[in-house]
């Protein structure tokens, strides 16, 4: 499901042709790291990386409630930047000064009319699609990949009665979220653990909330499980108030069962803060005081009512690191503070030190309640774009496949850099799944290993942290009869220096791709049995992360940006240049399938009216 990227195509220049025209340009994952006036580096189609790879926690997003303790702050920087190039409060007014744009037709009035005083010029270098566009090639938002966030973000503007085109480079939706299939084996590229998908109403998953808003829905398997391999012991992870508490007794000690205790009691209180504010009620200018912060102001008081004195005091935390609450409750247990980073490294990349209290709050509210449950989709992750495709057509949205977008030339504007995370190694399987004998691989296989080889190292270390999802155990369907398919991959830690500039024919490339993937292929082993022979595998593909740098068009095959709580924030989706916007992974709120779900409906909600906005939010019951 990959494009070929040796196609040569003429490229033809698509400019605007008339003043006053208000189009919107929004990039899916834009690569902030690059200079905007480089060919090289700009209007490639970035997409969601590293919120679909997720570190194989997808759905535990922390739904922004945080937001409401810095709205004042937001506020004002918000209303600085509004002064300085010369935007309007409130969208729904339009202001007649002329501006640059990017297509050339005159969209429909109710589309804000943002305008600036920057001196700016753009234009848009395509490639011919190899299908072609369906409609006219014109529209007034063009949205340039088809990542979560991309289609997020397209989905609830054709929602919003706007016309939609969406250019996707490769010959399938989907962005690294997108399945392919080789030899009857349909193989996820990125995300495998889900949960939130039936959940509905203000506390919703993000992406829940978009489907939801576009009439969709997606059919899953439940479990609660999934199998950890860790240097203390094998064991099979359960989620719940009290599971864990039992493998805490038998693989570490009674002192670690103790603080677990003492973490949950302090921090399941700030959850209600952490979940009182919809996702999809923020926007990103001053009409989230209306559509979010007056909105929700009666549930988010009495949240804190609820939390009690201690709790409303200690709300200022989750803007802070994890780590600090565990140095506050003193909590020194190895076993504790090693598993609390892995969650926290699988959640967002980086270990408890830096990510934000509320992402780690929320997710274990989620998964350290009673009756919580983890999801899969029954056709695998490709049925989220399917779903998320389907609602953009319904309202009328149109999606051109082939569509590689070249570059935006730019004059006299730059984005700042971001840091970014190391990137990927892949392992795709597809092998005999029978059990005759115990020699075979073993019967009750899960879909779900995580191996830690060595707490020493850090979670963060390359090749030390190997995640597998066998999804085939929960949709058969997935893989011929009586076969299974298989996704290892470590997590955003592959080193690009190690393949920077080598020849993807060379000898050099192919014995160096042999040796980093034999961590994924020994913790393959572990996970699958001794009945497992890699020789026997029908379909065996490796990925690097040149891999990623050429089919997903990341900058150094990044999983995403290395920005850690406390010392620095996502961007956030305007830029220096008039009508172009970004969602994705690379802005706020950042990592992750929920997160970047949210990034998308944060975009499409700036671009319509406050009324517009407020009366999906009175359609969808939130």
């Amino acid at each position: 499901g990959l494009a070929d990227e040796k196609l040569d195509f003429q490229l033809v220049n698509v400019k605007a042709q008339k003043e006053n025209n208000p189009k919107v340009n929004c990039f899916d994952s834009f690569d902030r790291h690059r200079e905007l006036g480089s060919p090289k580096h700009l209007g490639r189609n970035w997409n969601d990386v590293a919120s679909l790879f997720s570190r194989n926690h997808e759905c535990l997003f922390f739904q922004l409630s945080h937001l409401t303790q810095h709205f004042l702050v937001a506020a004002l920087k918000h209303l600085s930047t509004i002064m300085e190039l010369g935007l309007p409060l409130f969208p729904g007014i339009k202001f007649p000064t002329p501006r640059n744009t990017v297509l050339a037709r005159s969209s429909p009035n109710n589309l804000p009319q943002f305008s600036s005083n920057a001196s700016s010029s753009t234009s848009i270098s395509v490639k011919p699609p190899t299908k072609t566009v369906p409609g006219k090639p014109e529209a007034d938002v063009v949205v340039i990949g088809s990542g979560i966030g991309g289609l997020c973000c397209a989905g609830l503007l054709a929602r919003y009665n706007q016309d939609v085109l969406v250019l996707e480079s490769h010959d399938l939706p989907g962005g690294a979220g997108h399945s392919f299939e080789i030899k009857g084996y349909k193989f996820d590229s990125g995300p495998s653990l889900f949960s939130g998908f039936q959940s509905r109403g203000p506390q919703a998953n993000p992406l829940a909330q978009v489907l939801d808003a576009l009439g969709e829905s997606i059919p899953c398997a439940k479990y609660d499980s999934w199998m950890v391999y860790i240097p203390e012991a094998e064991f099979l992870s359960r989620i719940g108030p009290t599971e864990f508490l039992k493998d805490l007794e038998k693989y570490a000690s009674q002192n670690a069962v103790q603080e677990w205790k003492k973490l949950l009691e302090a921090i399941l209180p700030l959850s209600a803060a952490a979940m009182a504010l919809p996702p999809l009620s923020i926007r990103g200018d001053l009409g989230v005081i209306s559509t979010a912060a007056a909105r929700y102001a009666p549930s988010l008081l009495k949240s804190f009512v609820e939390m009690g004195p201690q709790g409303a005091f200690g709300a200022p935390k989750l803007l802070r690191p994890f780590s600090e609450i565990m140095d506050s409750l003193e909590l020194r247990d190895p076993f504790i503070r090693n598993w609390v980073d892995l969650l926290a490294f699988l959640l967002a990349g980086v270990k408890s030190n830096g990510i934000l209290s509320a992402e780690m709050v929320y997710m274990f509210a989620e998964w350290y309640k009673p009756g919580c449950t983890l999801e899969y989709p029954l056709n695998g992750s490709g049925a989220i774009i399917d779903a998320l495709v389907r609602g953009i057509q319904k309202f009328g949205g149109r999606i051109s496949l082939g569509s590689h977008v070249e570059k935006i030339i730019v004059e006299n504007d730059r984005v700042k850099a971001t840091p970014q995370c190391e990137s990927f190694m892949h392992l795709h399987l597809g092998f005999d799944a029978e059990h005759h004998n115990e020699q075979d691989v073993r019967e009750d296989l899960g879909i779900h290993h995580i191996v830690v080889n060595e707490w020493e190292r850090g979670v963060d270390a390359d090749q030390n942290v190997v995640l597998i999802s066998v999804p085939s155990v929960l949709s058969p369907n997935l893989a011929p009869p009586g076969k299974h398919v298989l996704h290892a991959y470590t997590p955003g830690t592959e080193p690009f220096e190690l393949w920077e500039g080598l020849d993807r024919r060379s000898a050099e490339y192919k014995k160096l791709k042999a040796e980093r993937s034999e961590v994924m292929w020994k913790a393959v082993e572990r996970a699958l049995g001794s009945g497992f022979n890699r020789d026997k595998c029908e379909v065996k593909l490796v990925g690097t992360p040149l891999t990623h740098q050429r089919f997903l068009r990341r900058n150094r095959g990044t999983y995403g940006p290395a920005i850690q709580a406390g010392q620095g924030t996502f961007p956030g989706h305007s830029t220096p240049i008039p009508q172009l916007y970004c969602c994705g992974d690379s802005t706020f709120p950042g990592i992750g399938v929920p997160a970047v779900a949210a990034s998308g409906a944060i975009v499409a909600n700036s671009l319509v009216s406050v009324s517009q906005h407020s009366q999906l939010l009175d359609a969808i019951g939130i």
